[in-house]
């Protein structure tokens, strides 16, 4: 019954960051010439079928690009699916057809930019000087590395032909209106899918300093380019943004919302702890069962039924050799932290349905998860030294499998307290 529960209000969060809802309350102004669509990320595809549904105008050309198995039919605007998290061919052929789809319009026309997270290894296109597989290389290095996504993102705008504003850059004269899902903590839109069309205030001086702060061994042609002057990234003052506009139609805050008066409307109290967690996902999983432990047992910071609501995006530093994603890391840590205690549930998964690689959202645990774990012969905290959050999970029906949902706001976690 808690795990119906919990998972009917993911289904509500999901819900509330539908592309429907959000693109035909956000549509601009019908332009004097084109209509160009372009986008990348997990949720583009469905946000381009939305898009198609809403605008009751001609759309001249269109090119989105998304990941395998989330393509979705559309009528005008093509959809190509490549590769993610790691960056393939497939991807940086679109990339490039993008660049070249923008280029050469006039002031009368409208670039429309839908932009997801995940968007960043969906349309790979290198700096000079970086070849493909470099970028490849940098993707895997970033992913391992446990830094937050936002400075993977500040350090992927350095090394890229597309990122941090270039695609919009490329794209003036014309008006660029980028709507924006997003999967960022604090929804800087500059940092969804790094940015295409929206241009970042870090630069170089910032992104140096994150791979230094994060240890970093990338390529050597990257190194040498964050070495360098060479690539320089548009500024947010630059001229040729001027009469663009952003957009953030959905996000975590929205989603947790909707979710929390889900709750509240069946008699529980909820409370919202963060839309912006970042940090490491074991790590952030102590706190999380520290403070549903706390409830539990004294009653404060709040009473009794509790749901607590959190959002944002963790990471995980790859240390093992096993399978699982952030949030079933996160999850496999909690279950640990709440071992033999009644009354603690819990759901955490990523609003896009697929948790990191595997073909699971995420998973859901009590304070039993730990002994069942045990009981189908696996330690679990060997499991998450190992980082096999995904076996542990699996092997006694504990992983939560939506497939793709067709949105992504990022990791989605809740707790109810009893």
């Amino acid at each position: 019954m808690e795990r119906d529960f919990l998972e009917q209000l993911f289904r509500l969060a999901v819900d509330a960051a539908q592309p429907d809802r959000a693109i035909a309350a956000n549509l601009p102004p019908r332009p004097a010439g084109r209509t160009i669509v372009v986008g990348a990320g997990k949720a583009s595809a469905q946000m381009a079928a939305a898009f198609e549904r809403a605008w009751p105008h001609p759309i001249d050309k269109g090119l989105v690009v998304t990941r395998y198995g989330y393509a979705v039919p559309c009528r005008r605007i093509e959809i190509v699916e490549a590769a993610h998290p790691v960056p393939d061919v497939a991807g940086f052929l679109a990339a490039r057809r993008m660049m070249e789809m923008v280029s050469g319009l006039s002031h009368d026309d409208l670039v429309v930019a839908l932009v997801s997270g995940g968007g960043s290894a969906l349309l790979p296109q290198p700096a000079s000087g970086l070849t493909f597989e470099d970028e490849q290389r940098v993707n895997e290095i970033l992913l391992a590395s446990g830094a937050p996504i936002s400075a993977m993102n500040v350090i992927r705008n350095e090394l890229s032909a597309i990122k941090g504003g270039r695609l919009a850059a490329l794209a003036a004269p014309a008006r660029v209106v980028t709507l924006v899902v997003s999967d960022i903590p604090g929804d800087d839109p500059s940092l969804v899918a790094s940015g295409p069309t929206v241009p970042m205030a870090a630069g170089r001086a910032e992104a140096r300093h994150l791979v230094s702060l994060h240890r970093l061994q990338l390529p050597a042609a990257a190194e040498e380019l964050l070495a360098s002057d060479s690539n320089p990234a548009p500024l947010p003052s630059d001229p040729r943004f001027a009469h663009n506009s952003v957009r953030v139609v959905a996000s975590a805050a929205l989603s947790l919302e909707a979710a929390a008066e889900g709750a509240r409307a069946t008699g529980i109290d909820a409370h919202i702890v963060s839309d912006a967690v970042e940090g490491e996902a074991r790590e952030v999983a102590r706190v999380h069962a520290a403070l549903a432990r706390e409830v539990r047992t004294r009653g404060r910071p709040f009473a009794r039924p509790a749901l607590l609501l959190s959002g944002g995006e963790t990471t995980v530093t790859v240390r093992g050799a096993g399978r699982g994603g952030r949030n079933a890391e996160f999850l496999l840590a909690f279950a640990i932290a709440i071992d033999g205690i009644a009354g603690i549930s819990a759901l955490a998964a990523d609003t896009d349905g697929i948790d990191g690689s595997g073909d699971n959202a995420g998973a859901v645990a009590d304070g039993q998860t730990a002994s069942r774990m045990r009981a189908a012969g696996i330690d679990p905290r060997l499991a998450l030294a190992d980082n096999d959050a995904y076996a542990a999970f699996n092997a006694i029906g504990g992983l939560f499998v939506t497939g793709p949902t067709g949105t992504n706001v990022n990791d989605f976690r809740a707790i109810l307290v009893r």
